[in-house]
């Protein structure tokens, strides 16, 4: 983790080095996240939020490097029936992943206003919570559990997407962001006679802003 913070310092320390001017802003909006990978295919999405600051660092006219810290709600949901018998069981779950993430976008500018941005996003998971509701035999039940022993802290993905910046500094961008790295802690699935090894799930995310930059 000291390693990862002291890289990102070094990007952002060299990119400001050779600029001319700095932008500030904040921005906030939607997430559209779910959790693709291994027994996600009755998962959806979870709609939550994400808020934070940028820096945007002008290398040329054209180019620029975008560095951010977002607080970000991801996860999934999901809805099951089950049969016991001659008793059913319905329920649903939402897993609520909450990161503190740092995207670092490489900016390109089509026109004045317009860009286009790439970049890896590095994020730091500060709760895992699964929250469950479920009625059948054993009647109605609701609770939430933390499940953050079952998530690596360290998520790395990569974020591609769109901004448009007014001249009065608000600005409104879309991103989609894909997971590199598996999110769970689990080395393995143990399902009575079948073993399965390299269980594996990423996050995703489609993000709609607004903000204000100076």
């Amino acid at each position: 983790m000291k390693k990862l913070l002291l890289f990102i310092a070094a990007i952002i320390t060299i990119s400001t080095a050779q600029s001319q001017e700095l932008r500030i802003g904040a921005k906030a909006g939607v997430n559209f996240a779910s959790v693709g990978g291994d027994f996600t295919d009755n998962y959806d999405g979870r709609t939550s939020f994400h808020i934070g600051g940028l820096v945007e660092i002008p290398l040329s006219e054209k180019f620029s490097i975008q560095p951010e810290l977002l607080y970000s709600g991801q996860g999934a949901k999901s809805e099951y029936d089950n049969s016991f018998g001659d008793s059913l069981v319905i329920g649903k779950e939402k897993l609520k992943l909450d990161y503190i993430n740092i995207p670092i976008m490489a900016k390109y500018y089509i026109i004045e206003g317009l860009s286009v941005e790439a970049g890896p996003q590095f994020g730091i998971l500060v709760s895992a919570k699964n929250e469950y509701e479920e009625s059948g035999f054993r009647g109605e039940i609701s609770g939430e559990e933390d499940v953050k022993e079952f998530y690596n802290t360290l998520d790395i993905g990569f974020g591609l997407g769109t901004s448009y910046r007014l001249n009065n500094g608000v600005f409104f961008s879309a991103r989609y962001v894909i997971g590199l790295t598996d999110i769970t802690d689990d080395d393995d699935v143990d399902f009575g006679p079948f073993d399965i090894d390299g269980y594996k799930q990423r996050n995703r995310a489609i993000q709609l802003s607004a903000g204000f930059s100076f």
